[in-house]
């Protein structure tokens, strides 16, 4: 399982196929008795997180806003040449441009919920592997002797 969690850290340091490691990760967790994906003596809920994909979506949105507000100004200091083509210092141009910047809304970067970027796995009470059968066989033994004991007694009480 380690190595499992492992792999979908790596995969999200290296962008790569976190999808496939996240699946093979649930799969074997919700599919075997006793895992923890938690790490060390504080670990954090949940404890799957995609931090580096999530940076990386918060990045490339951040950077779309800014390219679509530069083409905004671009734009605006155009717009303002073309009506003010005489104008030579830009003292009239400077209030055409603010105009024009605040009747085109400028691109923000909406915010993103990191929910979506982190996992939690939860392992089953009991499942059909060694351990979960060893634990069926430990349960049925300790009834098994329980039984005897108390049979024991009985007859050496009665006979």
């Amino acid at each position: 399982m380690i190595t499992l969690r492992n792999a979908v850290y790596t995969a999200d340091q290296n962008d790569g196929d976190t999808q496939t490691a996240l699946k093979n990760l649930q799969a074997y967790v919700t599919s075997h008795m006793n895992t923890n994906l938690s790490a060390g003596p504080n670990p954090v809920y949940p404890p799957i997180q995609l931090k580096y994909t999530y940076e990386r979506l918060l990045k490339a949105q951040s950077e779309a806003a800014g390219k679509t507000n530069t083409q905004i100004y671009t734009d605006a200091q155009h717009a303002c040449e073309a009506q003010n083509s005489t104008d030579v210092s830009g003292r009239n141009r400077v209030p055409c441009i603010e105009a024009y910047v605040q009747s085109h809304t400028a691109a923000t970067a909406a915010p993103i919920s990191d929910a979506l970027y982190k996992f939690s796995f939860i392992s089953p009470r009991w499942s059909p592997d060694l351990a979960g059968w060893t634990l069926v066989l430990t349960t049925l033994s300790g009834i098994a002797f329980v039984i005897t004991l108390v049979v024991d007694r009985l007859f050496r009480r009665y006979v």
